[in-house]
């Protein structure tokens, strides 16, 4: 589904046989795509060790507010708090769970807590007798009226060799239900995204193309986060060596003509067209059924226009919202305020080529984003955090 990836994510440990099977979320949720920062309490690490859970996290594991008493080196519990998207404490033992609900602050898990501005989420790990006395019941329903998001217990074989309700649910059942949630309150929930992404390349003859120096790669990072955000993702791309995104519809084009094609048939269904390709502009009128032989005359190439795929589809939309790219080298926002008007787009996202950074290849990318009555430049970024930057715009002005 992709709601966890790129998440900033707690992990509260406390001290419950479950502990043993934090690793296993840590492992799920690494694997998922999320950054993971584990802090342990002190009785947590009688069940697992820092080095476990350090190596799968690929962070050092915290488990006091002091790390140095003699140098003066502390943990910064607000810090964290702030750093974090969301906050998970699992196993959540009854100790902690009342700690949790009164308030009180006596390890680095439990002031991380309170510093916390990010959703916390906690799953209760004990015996049945335990997970269904009243005090505790009180406690949960405390955390729960204060807007943390309960995971419940599960039931089965206890610790204790007892049969009932007081097993922590297990790791995948925890991450499935965090990204259940996530997607609760996505805000491209049930939103159908189209983005076209890379290159087109024209057949000169069966060995030879025109083409450019597109990677896809911002491409794929729109649908990376479109993806995160909760939306259904169609990805129409020309030739690149890139992974495709874990939960995206992937459709394979090579030249400009199948790209219109593919766009065509995902264009009416889709609510946010992106058209991030970098489609040749020129093709050559007929391509040689054979290779062109060097030892012949040198060849003279007569090029036709492609199809102008924005244009075309920009100017048949009922209600989508309509991006299209725009790479210029001169009269910069000119030709991207004239393309937003020929084209029908609700945004345009220019590149100039001549910002240090930007355009074809790299990791990063320096954009402009503009509508019709705004202008917003972002600064020079990834193209995640481009991408991020492009939907947080879509959101902002047409959601």
């Amino acid at each position: 589904m992709g709601l966890l990836k790129g998440k900033r994510i707690l992990l509260g440990v406390t001290g419950s046989i479950a502990a043993y099977k934090s690793a296993i979320i840590v492992r799920e949720l690494v694997k998922a795509g999320s950054e993971v920062q584990v802090i342990c309490t002190p009785s947590a690490l009688q069940f697992v060790t820092p080095l476990t859970l350090g190596t799968l996290s690929k962070h050092p594991v915290l488990d006091a507010l002091v790390k140095d008493p003699e140098a003066g080196v502390w943990t910064n519990h607000v810090e964290l708090g702030l750093w974090a998207d969301l906050m998970l404490v699992a196993p959540a033992s009854a100790n902690t769970l009342s700690k949790m609900a009164h308030g009180e602050a006596d390890n680095l898990l439990l002031t991380t807590y309170l510093s916390a501005r990010c959703p916390v989420y906690f799953a209760p790990a004990m015996d049945h007798d335990m997970h269904e006395h009243p005090a505790n019941a009180e406690n949960i329903q405390t955390l729960i009226q204060r807007g943390n998001i309960h995971i419940p217990a599960e039931s089965g074989e206890l610790a204790s060799g007892l049969e009932g309700k007081g097993r922590m649910a297990e790791p995948e059942h925890i991450t499935s239900f965090l990204e259940s949630y996530l997607l609760e309150s996505a805000p491209l929930r049930e939103m159908k995204v189209m983005i076209t992404a890379g290159p087109t390349h024209e057949p000169i003859d069966p060995v030879r193309f025109i083409g450019n120096y597109s990677t896809g790669k911002m491409g794929y990072a729109l649908a990376e986060r479109a993806l995160q955000l909760g939306a259904s993702v169609t990805l129409i791309s020309g030739p690149t060596h890139l992974k495709s995104p874990a939960g995206a519809t992937v459709v394979n084009v090579h030249t400009a003509e199948e790209m219109h094609a593919a766009a065509k048939a995902a264009f009416s269904e889709c609510n946010i067209a992106i058209f991030s390709a970098a489609v040749a502009d020129f093709r050559p009128a007929q391509a040689s059924p054979e290779k062109i032989k060097k030892e012949n005359s040198v060849p003279v190439i007569h090029l036709e226009k492609t199809i102008d795929i924005l244009h075309t589809l920009g100017n048949t939309k009922t209600g989508q919202i309509v991006v299209g790219f725009a790479l210029e080298t001169e009269n910069e926002e000119e030709n991207a305020r004239r393309k937003l008007v020929q084209k029908n787009a609700d945004i345009i996202v220019l590149n100039s080529l001549r910002d240090e950074g930007a355009g074809f290849g790299g990791d990063t990318n320096k954009v402009t984003l503009l509508s019709s009555n705004k202008t917003v430049p972002l600064k020079l970024m990834s193209k995640a955090d481009t991408a991020a930057g492009v939907f947080d715009f879509i959101i902002e002005e047409f959601l």
